[in-house]
């Protein structure tokens, strides 16, 4: 539906007036947030606490999957609007009432388990030298507002959760009888008589007058009005392209080569295979298989436990100091004698062994040439915008200030919220941030200063700002009085389909009703669950209202094309027998994972059950620079982009 709606919104009305045809989406709030009391977090469950920042992140993170996926910016508003912040809350309380549950239960993992996790991150090892890096590690996480703090506890919730869901389906396998009742359910046959009811079977709507579109328009306000738009001016300052391309002197160069060598180098690297051990007796029968040349996975198979395995890996990567001073003291080849490490008794063999190496400059110049333009480049923005903000503290306006600091203001055509033009055009030059800012400004205000990506900032003034307004009905009629029509057209029909399923009910047969209208009936035999799909003789509706009757049970349904079905379930036969039993063996491997899926979620309900959970939405939506009064539940009637959001 999106590329469709895409395809043809080539103005905002054309848009709105489609989407009435289509769908309408209801917004759903939090009411059980305790009025005037101050909170300090979004969500509390138990003892844990997620806050604002978390909210936002959580936020944030979701945005971004939603806007590359919609191709547009999407708002706080439009998220609010589509209630996405209460459905974000409710996945929120629901993780941390379990991850709660599980802290109460003392499954909690080490920390040399955690940091073994830590040290299987390739984003944490520095490139050139293959060593984990606690300081790149907290930039990492600093581009994404996480704390290594922080992190650690999500990275623990979700070891828990790992090791939780493990215990669930370690040995889990559905009974037979589990799955032979989905089976017979889906391998169900049915006949199904059915006839369309297309226009030809009622009278046309006459054009509409005035005042039916007049009132029509009322009826779908919230639809049909034009967004609020607003004119920006915007000054933006980032890294030039020829200062990315500059010439880097040799002095420079050799500078910061010799301020990175260290981390530059490239240590020794090792693959090697550690088998674990429960005691010393076992510990030297794996030592000996593996000196005999048995292969490591099979030693370890025979004892029933898993091997772990590092490739090509530093010493600081081996989660197990005393493992890793053993690994690196052995020849290529070599099998370690029993090891009593920090995580238990094991074997090591070491399969290879690469040597380290110190880089020369002429290696890693490409690199360091690219650092240094980077960190040049960012000074000079830093410096233009030193140069701007002590223009505007001093009284200048954007333009004035953006003109002492040699940057270019760009004044936008009106925009919407949701970034688009008057035509419902996506309006370049405009990010999600920049028109959160702009649309958090009166008319004639200007912002300060702020960052919009690392080393990128912008300023903008909001120059007008005009309302929504519906738009006038001159403008609008001939899309009006079409979609007016659709809509007539179809509930004529709907009375129509009602009216002949009526009759069938009162004891006239499906060909008597057909023929009333000039139909024929048509017959589908033996669907099942399992292999019936939408086509060109029944709908999805169709199949969805057939598979819900009861036998000799008439319904409507809506139709392939424009238009409505009236149907009968006419005979209900179980499935082939010798089909179900192979079907019950087939499927039982699916039938474990939904069983599992089920106690997963009986999991988390009963989580919820047992933790005191408050969910404070109003907070949330400050946050998100929001009023933070939560607006009671009610149909919600949209903007195109905010329809397609929300779908």
């Amino acid at each position: 539906m999106i590329s469709a709606f895409r395809a043809f919104a080539k103005s905002w009305v054309a848009a709105i007036l489609i989407g009435l045809l289509v769908i309408s989406f209801a917004v759903f709030g939090m009411s059980d947030i305790l009025q005037g009391q101050i909170s300090s977090s979004v969500v509390k469950a138990g003892g844990r606490s997620f806050s604002d920042q978390d909210f936002r992140r959580e936020y944030d993170q979701w945005r971004q999957g939603a806007e590359q996926q919609m191709g547009q910016p999407i708002t706080p508003q439009m998220a609010a609007d589509n209630g996405v912040i209460a459905g974000l809350l409710e996945q929120v309380a629901t993780r941390e009432s379990l991850a709660e549950m599980l802290d109460r239960m003392g499954l909690r993992p080490g920390d040399s388990l955690v940091a073994d996790q830590l040290r299987q991150i390739p984003a944490f090892f520095d490139p050139i030298s293959g060593r984990f890096d606690k300081n790149l590690m907290e930039q990492r996480l600093g581009e994404t507002n996480l704390t290594s703090d922080r992190f650690i506890e999500v990275l623990e919730d979700e070891i828990a959760q790992q090791h939780f869901a493990s215990g669930l389906v370690s040995g889990l396998r559905a009974p037979r009888a589990y799955g032979a009742l989905a089976a017979m359910v889906d391998l169900e046959q049915r006949d199904v008589g059915y006839f369309p009811v297309g226009i030809a079977s009622v009278e046309a709507p006459g054009a509409p007058t005035d005042a039916q579109l007049q009132a029509f328009m009322e009826e779908n306000a919230d639809q049909l009005r034009m967004p609020e738009f607003r004119v920006l001016s915007i000054v933006r300052f980032a890294p030039r392209a020829q200062d990315l391309e500059a010439e880097v002197s040799q002095a420079d160069l050799e500078e910061r080569f010799a301020f990175r060598r260290d981390t530059l180098s490239q240590p020794e690297t090792r693959t090697l295979v550690q088998i674990p051990a429960k005691d010393q007796a076992t510990a030297a029968r794996i030592a000996q298989r593996l000196r005999q040349g048995e292969a490591p996975a099979a030693v370890a198979q025979d004892l029933g436990v898993e091997p772990v395995t590092y490739d090509a890996r530093p010493r600081s990567a081996i989660a197990d100091r005393k493992v890793a001073e053993a690994a690196f003291g052995l020849a290529q080849g070599a099998v370690s004698d029993p090891i009593e490490g920090d995580l238990g008794l094991s074997v090591v063999k070491v399969t290879s062994i690469t040597p380290g190496r110190e880089p020369t400059l002429e290696d890693v110049r490409p690199m360091l040439e690219a650092e240094i333009r980077r960190d040049q480049a960012a000074e000079k923005v830093y410096e233009r915008t030193q140069t701007y903000e002590e223009a505007h503290i001093g009284g200048a306006t954007l333009a004035e200030a953006a003109q002492a600091a040699g940057a270019t203001v760009i004044t936008l055509p009106a925009v919407s919220e949701q970034g688009r033009d008057q035509e419902g055009q996506p309006v370049q030059g405009v990010t999600p941030k920049i028109l959160e800012t702009a649309f958090g400004l009166s008319e004639g205000s200007e912002s300060d200063l702020t960052e919009l990506t690392e080393g990128e900032y912008f300023a903008v003034r909001t120059e007008r700002v005009i309302p929504a307004a519906l738009p006038p009905l001159d403008e609008v009629r001939p899309l009006l009085t079409q979609v007016w029509m659709q809509r007539e057209m179809l509930r004529r029909l709907e009375a129509k389909a009602t009216e002949l399923a009526e009759a069938v009910r009162g004891g006239q047969s499906l060909e008597a009703a057909a023929s009333s209208i000039g139909a024929r009936v048509t017959r589908a035999t033996g669907l099942s669950r399992a292999t019936a799909q939408p086509g060109e003789r029944l709908s999805e509706d169709a199949l969805v209202r057939a598979f819900g009757a009861a036998p000799q049970e008439v319904f409507t349904a809506r139709d392939v094309q424009f238009g409505m079905v009236v149907g009968k379930l006419e005979a209900v036969r179980p499935g082939d027998v010798a089909q179900v039993a192979q079907a019950v063996e087939d499927g039982r491997g699916q039938a474990s994972m939904a069983l599992f899926r089920d106690m997963a979620e009986a999991s988390s309900l009963a989580a919820r059950d047992k933790v005191k959970v408050r969910v404070d939405e109003a907070r949330a939506r400050a946050v998100l620079g929001l009023d933070p009064e939560v607006p009671a539940p009610k149909a919600a009637a949209k903007t195109p982009a905010s329809k397609e959001f929300a779908e």
